[in-house]
């Protein structure tokens, strides 16, 4: 246990997000699933708030006192390649999973950055780079072993109810050990960006929209708008220009891609095909911790693309296609009928203007919470489901964690 006149305890507070750290009484730095219940009937024994961070990609706020359970050195990944699954343990990062399957030629539903905790960003629903053929992460989610808020170890699934809130639920309802998931025979992708300076194409973003109306589920892409800076750390061909980033993940042939390329030359083109292992490339983004906020929407459509803001990070994702699609064992993702994904974010300590969302107001329908990197009011959480799904999983949250003792991101 760590305290803060003990060596180690900045280090094992800081996460990748910067901005409002964990200001814990005690940290637990655990390396099994038992530590973890000693962690948890700690707090349970002196009455004292619990956090959890794995990468802390995701962290809205930081906790002030009480415990931090730190799950960064309990990361082992045990692949069963019969099987075409991964026992995840709580702290592993997607770069762990990648790793571990890769021998085999199989591959997990991972998301964009490798260096994001695997299980938070399944427990979030997990969108990631063979979304729109396979569907969210928390879809093809097979067992989960949590320690609820009482200090008990539980299999999720002998709670039906408790399995299905935790796929898409969030960190509301206990902390979770481990979880079970199916793995693809996916050794390699297509895959990379094309970046166009928009003083020469201006049209790239609308052009990157009209082309994903009619993709075959195999192409999954997003697109990014960045203002870069003029300074020796970015690539030379982006320095002092606003670029629009189409980032293409593309199963099988890349043929779907080539329309795109009628736009124009790129000013940075890193496609090609990609051992799987590699696939943070195509998103390319910074690895470095920083200090950001962000917020999103989920829309219907994408038609008035003239009102995003210059000076901030836009971020784009195309969806449907198995996203859309309910899987086998229900879950709580909410909104598959969304067609876009749509995120500003800002770099230091000030919040997203919410304004800049005005233009897509009648087309929105809900949030995507792992792409909210900030504290969100309890009406704009709510906005991330269903109604009926959302007083469902406020029931489970006061049964399993009735005092609030244990803080998720994203309280419900």
């Amino acid at each position: 246990m760590l305290t803060n006149q003990t060596q180690g305890y900045d280090d094992a507070r800081l996460g990748y997000q910067r901005l409002d750290p964990h200001r814990p009484e005690a940290i637990f730095e655990v390396t099994s699933a038992a530590e973890i219940e000693e962690a948890v009937q700690y707090a349970v024994d002196r009455d004292h708030r619990i956090a959890v961070q794995g990468s802390g990609h995701g962290l809205t706020r930081g906790i002030d006192g009480g415990v931090l359970i730190a799950t960064r050195r309990f990361n082992g990944v045990r692949v069963d390649a019969t099987a075409k699954t991964a026992w995840i343990e709580a702290g592993a990062t997607w770069q762990d999973v990648l790793t571990a399957t890769a021998p085999y030629g199989l591959a997990p539903l991972s998301g964009s950055f490798p260096g994001v905790g695997a299980v938070a960003y399944t427990l979030g629903g997990g969108l990631g780079l063979m979304a729109r053929k396979f569907g969210y992460a928390a879809d093809h989610v097979r067992r989960i072993e949590v320690v609820t808020p009482d200090g008990k170890r539980r299999k999720a699934e002998d709670d039906p109810d408790l399995f299905w809130a935790l796929r898409g639920g969030g960190g509301n309802f206990g902390v979770v050990t481990g979880l079970e998931i199916d793995l693809f025979d996916v050794p390699t992708l297509y895959g990379g960006s094309l970046y166009y300076d928009l003083a020469d194409h201006p049209h790239a973003l609308e052009a990157w929209r009209d082309w994903t109306q009619d993709l075959p589920d195999e192409v999954t892409s997003g697109a990014a708008l960045i203002p870069f800076p003029d300074i020796e750390p970015v690539p030379a061909p982006l320095r002092g220009k606003h670029i629009a980033q189409l980032q293409l993940a593309v199963l099988g042939s890349p043929d779907p891609i080539e329309p795109l390329r009628s736009i124009g030359t790129p000013v940075l083109d890193t496609t090609s095909e990609l051992p799987y292992l590699e696939s943070g490339k195509i998103f390319a983004e910074p690895d470095r911790p920083d200090s950001y906020r962000s917020h999103n929407a989920l829309l219907t459509d994408l038609t008035d693309l003239t009102s995003l803001p210059k000076n901030a990070i836009i971020g784009l994702r195309h969806l449907g296609g198995a996203l859309s699609r309910a899987p086998q064992v229900p879950n709580a993702v909410g909104h598959r009928n969304a067609a876009y994904s749509l995120t500003v974010l800002k770099p230091g300590g000030n919040d997203v203007d919410r304004r800049i969302f005005d233009p897509w107001r009648a087309s929105t329908i809900g949030r995507f919470l792992n792409f909210s990197y900030e504290k969100l009011t309890p009406t704009e959480v709510a906005e991330a489901y269903a109604p009926q799904d959302l007083t469902k999983l406020r029931e489970l949250r006061d049964q399993y964690n009735a005092d609030r003792r244990l803080i998720a991101n994203h309280e419900l």
